[in-house]
């Protein structure tokens, strides 16, 4: 058994600005340089110095990012307290006023852009899972996912969790992501995220997991979830 310390989670800073990251290079990728007028108009309507804010301190963190791009030099950083408490609402306020701009502009294929963008967001923070499994001498096996998260979980967050042989049965019954775009009336835009991260980070962290996620907190008020892991 190793005796290696675990990693420290990726604060929600990192992962903002990494989520941000990867829509700018999907949405870039399929509609090039209107994309970024695009993703500037969400950021403004996110707010820029809270933008900056997040860019600053991902940036102090070690995480590159391309939030500079859409914030300059010469804007402020906010004054409103950076906590666990408006961290996770303002990353689901920004994901959703890009992907309203993307998405009001280009219709279905701008939704495609979107869920690309989540998709490989979740494929890396996947593979930064096993990583950080791999590191503690563990195998990505199920009983190795949820103990090796990259994210740390807030009281924001609650959750029943059981851990089976075979399979992790996980229902959320609050869930900030959900509930910020529930009061922003943004379900249309956040339920894009919705579909694909979860899928994304399993399959990230191991090719062979599935998962099952029947319902959502922005359909039914609860996200259900069946991880299962293929035998080869």
């Amino acid at each position: 058994m190793s005796e290696q310390t675990p990693l420290a989670h990726h604060s929600m800073y990192r992962i903002t600005a990494r989520l941000v990251t990867y829509l700018h290079e999907s949405v870039t990728e399929s509609f090039g340089d209107e994309a970024k007028t695009l993703i500037r108009k969400g950021t403004e309507s996110f707010g820029l110095a809270r933008a900056k804010s997040i860019a600053e301190r991902a940036h102090q963190e070690g995480e590159e990012h391309i939030l500079f791009d859409y914030v300059s030099e010469s804007e402020q950083p906010t004054t409103e307290k950076l906590d666990d408490q408006v961290i996770y609402p303002w990353m689901a306020t920004w994901f959703a006023q890009i992907a309203k701009q993307v998405v009001d502009q280009f219709g279905e294929q701008g939704k495609d852009a979107i869920r690309e963008g989540v998709r490989r967001f979740g494929l890396q923070r996947g593979g930064n899972i096993a990583n950080r499994a791999e590191h503690l001498g563990y195998d990505n096996t199920i009983e190795h996912y949820l103990s090796n998260y990259d994210m740390g979980r807030s009281d924001l967050f609650e959750f029943d969790t059981t851990i089976h042989a075979e399979n992790i049965d996980q229902t959320f019954t609050k869930c900030p992501f959900g509930q910020q775009w529930a009061d922003e009336n943004m379900h249309e835009y956040g339920i894009l995220y919705c579909e694909m991260i979860d899928p994304s980070i399993a399959k990230g962290y191991n090719k062979d997991f599935e998962v099952d996620h029947p319902k959502f907190i922005l359909k039914e008020g609860v996200c259900q979830f069946d991880f299962k892991l293929k035998k080869s």
